[in-house]
């Protein structure tokens, strides 16, 4: 094997976590996932959930031109090592100030045991208007429920921490009513090219693992710098 690509391996190690699949990264594709997404429903009410849950887990001003995607697994300790380092520096300096909008992809991997159910509760909590919210208590007490055989009940423990109700997104995790949403998601996500946890596309270049704050600062600036006709517009 050369030696460039072991040390491509190694540094995707230290950085992320692997799934083992994908394809090769497009702008075309990346493009394809702003706004996230939800997929058709075969019913009214399950459409307006769907509707509701995508719309959630977008955070930003809808007259930012630039995105940040955000393809993570909540049990990935690299996706956690970047909410902890960098999330919260890139939500004041760019998306409170109106600059970029992000939006979160599901891509929980078969090596977690938990994070399918993770990101059920994270987007029955969407429903509820609390995504971000419990994203952030999912990565702070991943240690906590990683392990479980049954992380439901912690999950309604960090639900009714940030204010959702834990009765209604049991329901709704145990429907499995958000399982089409997140395999949509997963599907974009390696159509997409994302071969591990996390990915990120800052306007429709591709960044991967969890790199440095600068690192970011640096990819955001430049997109933010870029003429309007490069960056892909939003949805």
């Amino acid at each position: 094997m050369p030696r460039l690509i072991v040390r491509s391996l190694l540094a995707l190690a230290l950085i992320g976590c692997s799934g083992g699949k994908g394809a090769a990264a497009t702008r075309a594709a990346a493009a394809s996932l702003q706004g996230a997404g939800a997929p058709a429903a075969a019913h009214d009410s399950t459409a307006a959930l769907f509707a509701k849950a995508d719309a959630a887990r977008i955070m930003g001003s809808p007259a930012a031109n630039v995105w940040l995607i955000v393809i993570s697994d909540f049990q990935c300790p690299f996706c956690k090592r970047w909410h902890d380092e960098a999330w919260a520096a890139i939500r004041k300096e760019y998306v409170e100030t109106g600059k970029i909008r992000v939006a979160y992809v599901n891509l929980p991997l078969s090596m977690h045991r938990n994070a399918w159910p993770a990101a059920h509760a994270a987007m029955c909590a969407a429903v509820q208007g609390k995504f971000w919210e419990l994203q952030d208590e999912l990565f702070r007490a991943q240690k906590e429920w990683e392990d479980l055989a049954d992380p439901l009940p912690a999950f309604e423990g960090l639900a009714k921490n940030v204010g959702a109700d834990a009765g209604a997104m049991r329901s709704c995790v145990n429907s499995s009513v958000m399982r089409p949403l997140i395999q949509s998601d997963v599907a974009r996500a390696e159509n997409a090219g994302a071969q591990s946890t996390p990915t990120f596309f800052v306007g429709g270049k591709p960044l991967i693992g969890a790199q440095p704050l600068s690192a970011f600062r640096e990819a955001i600036e430049a997109a933010l710098a870029a003429p309007p006709s490069a960056k892909p517009a939003g949805k």
